[in-house]
């Protein structure tokens, strides 16, 4: 073989692995947008997980919907936190500002339910540990959540811990109807958006609007 088909051989080799470098780091840095579950679903899989003895799992969808944090604060949480006092004081991860959630009493109800399940002695243990008695990763609770969504058929296509912060937001504006506007202005206090038009695209809200537009047509 000459030495110009040697040559050769050796530049397309090399063209084919940097295709394929390319297209695996196109593919890691994309990003998924997570989509919501439906307030009822997620309500129900609350339920259903708490009946077949998952309680960490029960505790973290229901604690993830209910005060719409993000998964570093989920992850800080302990139980003291939640079972005591009716308003519960944070300082994020994130933004590192204070902040204050007002705990639903039916939800404080299945937190304390969660609590005599699990035998939990120690009201200062992390709510979220593993059975080697450290804090689930993020990682793992994603995991685990597309596990559930497919053993559950939870109607949530790009499943994900942000899931349920969007649930969250997704059940107010829904439930707020005529005051959905005020809605919006809460939420963007809620999840430090700067203002409601980045809260409408976070959301979904700005690609339904214009969907729903067509729908002003007739023929």
């Amino acid at each position: 073989m000459g030495g110009s088909s040697i040559h050769q051989i050796l530049i397309n080799a090399i063209t084919v692995k940097n295709i394929k470098f390319e297209s695996i780091m196109s593919l890691k840095n994309t990003k998924t947008t997570a989509d919501y579950i439906p307030w009822d679903s997620a309500i129900n899989l609350v339920h259903r997980l708490y009946k077949d003895k998952n309680y960490v799992m029960s505790l973290f969808v229901a604690t993830a919907i209910f005060t719409g944090l993000r998964i570093h604060d989920l992850r800080d949480l302990r139980w003291h936190q939640l079972l005591e006092g009716d308003v519960m004081t944070i300082i994020e991860h994130k933004t590192k500002k204070q902040r204050q959630i007002k705990l639903n009493p039916d939800f404080v109800e299945h937190v304390r339910c969660c609590y005599e399940a699990m035998g939990i002695k120690n009201p200062n243990e992390h709510c979220f540990l593993s059975q080697k008695k450290t804090v689930i990763s993020t990682q793992w609770f994603n995991r685990l959540l597309k596990q559930i969504r497919n053993k559950y058929h939870v109607p949530c296509k790009n499943i994900s811990c942000h899931s349920l912060r969007k649930t969250m937001g997704r059940a107010i504006f829904e439930k707020s109807e005529e005051n959905s506007e005020m809605a919006l202005i809460k939420l963007s206090e809620v999840f430090g958006h700067s203002n409601t038009q980045i809260t409408r695209r976070y959301l979904g809200l700005k690609q339904e609007e214009i969907l729903e537009a067509y729908d002003l047509l007739s023929f």
